[in-house]
């Protein structure tokens, strides 16, 4: 008889792990691509949205907005987050796929320009940054600084933080040669608050003591700033669907997230902007 209940209590057992296993496999994926900016919102958002709902299961890479708009354009992904809008031939590709992308706000971003702290140099004019960033500008001292080289620091050229920066700083100017770029913004944290000489260019996100946000044109990156459209480098960012999501789907409650009270507690946790008032 023993014999018998302990055959009865491995096949439960088993039946239940295989349950398990199965519910797991059968759980709805939401894959997500994209912006390195937007990744730590996309990644505190998936953590906190599989703690409530133990039936989906969310991935977040991070390969730069390029790829991400890629990604959605070929179905590869259910979410693009970007950190700029979609290009007119991302969209075209896109509806050549019967992709038809939808755009969501989810937060709110400054771009800061940022040095060593050891640099006594604290503000600069969009003008200013322009001509350090197209090489007409090649020494510190001639911003008031030590006499020393300045070494720059860009985002490579598939981010959409660098077309960003592109846009509103360089306005179509080429970067100087001899720039060095790099993949994401903690790297061009890294590189700065190793570098006494560096500039670079980082999401408000990524500011923290080891690096010194300048002021540009008298307005320092905060969330005020940001918010109230003050800070002249500013930009939404967004994640990407097909389609509006069906109502009441996980997907539509995932990229609807950000408009909750938790939502933009999480964003600002990170170091972002929210988009509403809670």
């Amino acid at each position: 008889m023993n014999r018998l209940m302990s055959v009865v209590r491995v096949l439960v057992l088993g039946l239940a792990v295989s349950g398990s296993f199965a519910a797991a496999q059968g759980a709805e994926k939401i894959v997500i691509d994209g912006s390195t900016t937007v990744g730590p919102i996309a990644k505190a958002f998936a953590q906190n949205y599989m703690d409530q709902n133990k039936d989906v299961n969310i991935t977040v890479s991070e390969s730069g907005s390029g790829n991400g708009a890629k990604s959605l354009i070929n179905n590869a992904c259910q979410v693009a987050t970007m950190s700029r809008f979609m290009k007119p031939e991302e969209f075209k590709a896109a509806v050549y796929n019967n992709i038809t992308p939808v755009a969501h706000v989810i937060a709110l971003d400054g771009i800061a320009v940022i040095v060593h702290p050891s640099n006594p140099v604290k503000a600069l004019t969009l003008a200013q940054a322009r001509d350090i960033y197209t090489g007409k500008v090649t020494n510190w001292k001639e911003l008031g600084g030590p006499d020393v080289k300045i070494v720059i620091i860009s985002r490579d050229t598939n981010s959409g933080t660098y077309e960003t920066f592109e846009a509103i700083v360089l306005k179509g100017a080429k970067i100087a040669g001899g720039a060095e770029y790099v993949g994401s913004n903690g790297a061009v944290r890294d590189r700065v608050q190793n570098t006494p000489a560096a500039v670079g260019y980082v999401g408000v996100g990524f500011l923290d003591d080891s690096v010194k946000a300048l002021s540009v044109d008298g307005v320092t990156p905060s969330k005020e700033t940001v918010q109230s459209g003050h800070y002249p480098i500013s930009r939404p960012l967004y994640m990407f669907t097909n389609g509006y999501p069906k109502l009441g789907s996980h997907l539509y409650s995932f990229v609807t997230f950000y408009l909750s009270k938790k939502g933009q507690e999480i964003v600002e946790e990170v170091g972002f902007v929210p988009v509403t008032n809670y």
